[in-house]
């Protein structure tokens, strides 16, 4: 038996609604299969991750993040034999509530809804695939399984404040199957942290190729120094950008496998035998050491300096949550014309923040265009 095989998750406690289990597919490859399926999913194509969608074609947007931090899910949990189906299919889908222009845009469409219930990307998510996505025609929603809901909902972590899960989801729609104030699988804390590595690195290799910062900053950072230092006589004008595929790489690969020898000795100390023990533990198992968590705090600051607050990004940022209000304000006037009869009788403003929130970045442009 594997080492770790206990503590994978191998079965599934089923659905909100009873479905016959598949002789070909585990309930993760299902989810999986339906979460890909999906319009919501499809849409991510056209939704920003940093730059907005318009500005080229080179940049990530909110799918190829989806998928790069799949892969980086799917080789963490095959390593540590844990679910793969369940890693990627929740990876897969953890973004899809984010409305257009990116973490702007969700601001934005907070605001618009501060005396409405709110706007959380993350809760979003599990409306979209527990009410919004519509293909089956005994109920709402994808059908997902508990352990997919579950690790979508605890994406960040327990959940102790159920006001915003009430008002945005509804608790009891959980059907009392899902204890919201344990941690989660280790497939959803592999999958957390995986969303982690591949927005740091990959945010960096799109500041550099959108000329924001140079390659040789990185030494800024002490977790690139090193890695810098491997290459820095290599790098010529001719190889810079080959240089930075490499840098990013390393850089990914240093993450990974100080995660897995963390995470090893996590489970060995806090002698995590089976996934019922997860459910017992009082902290997160999957996570980086002190000295690579220093690094990311590092990162992230230099992002937040280079990158997320440069004054062309601001622009667009700030012309993004400007559409958004624009859209809010002159939807709420003629629902109607734009959302269904049977979504607005529920609750008018969720309904228009629902619609807000599924629209790509050139949806909402367009939208805004016409309406001048």
């Amino acid at each position: 038996m594997k080492k770790y095989s206990k503590i994978a998750l191998t079965k599934s406690k089923g659905r909100i609604f009873k479905e016959s289990v598949s002789k070909y597919r585990s309930p993760f490859q299902r989810d999986r299969d339906r979460i890909v399926h999906s319009a919501s999913f499809r849409r991510l194509k056209h939704k920003t991750q940093v730059f907005v969608n318009t500005e080229g074609d080179h940049y990530r947007t909110r799918l190829t993040h989806s998928m790069e931090v799949a892969q980086i899910a799917r080789s963490i949990a095959r390593y540590l034999e844990l679910n793969e189906d369940l890693a990627e299919t929740l990876s897969l889908a953890h973004d899809l509530g984010h409305p257009p222009f990116g973490h702007a845009g969700e601001d934005s469409l907070n605001e618009c809804m501060e005396d409405y219930g709110g706007f959380d990307h993350n809760l979003q998510t599990l409306r979209v695939v527990m009410f919004l996505e519509n293909k089956y025609l005994k109920y709402s929603g994808l059908n997902l399984s508990i352990e997919t809901l579950e690790g979508l909902l605890k994406h960040n972590g327990p959940v102790y404040e159920l006001d915003l899960v009430d008002s945005l989801i509804g608790v009891k729609k959980f059907n009392h199957k899902i204890n919201f104030e344990t941690y989660p699988s280790l497939e959803a804390q592999v999958s957390a942290i995986s969303d982690d590595i591949a927005y740091n690195n990959h945010d960096i290799q799109d500041g550099i190729n959108a000329n924001l910062f140079k390659l040789e900053e990185l030494i800024e950072i002490n977790f690139f120094k090193d890695i810098y230092k491997k290459y820095k006589k290599k790098i010529n004008k001719h190889n810079y950008k080959i240089a930075t595929y490499q840098i990013i790489r390393d850089s990914i690969d240093q993450m990974i496998r100080d995660l897995i020898k963390n995470t090893k000795t996590n489970l060995k100390i806090n002698k995590i035998k089976n996934y019922k023990d997860i459910t017992k533990a009082n902290l997160t198992m999957v996570d980086f050491s002190e000295k690579v968590k220093d690094s990311v705090d590092e990162i992230r600051f230099f992002l937040k300096t280079k990158m997320y607050n440069n004054n062309a990004v601001l622009k667009k940022n700030d012309n993004g949550k400007l559409i958004i209000k624009k859209l809010f304000n002159k939807i709420q006037k003629n629902p109607k014309k734009f959302i269904s009869k049977d979504h607005l009788s529920k609750d008018k403003y969720r309904a228009i923040s629902d619609f807000i929130s599924g629209m790509t970045d050139r949806y909402a442009i367009n939208l805004h265009k016409n309406f001048k």
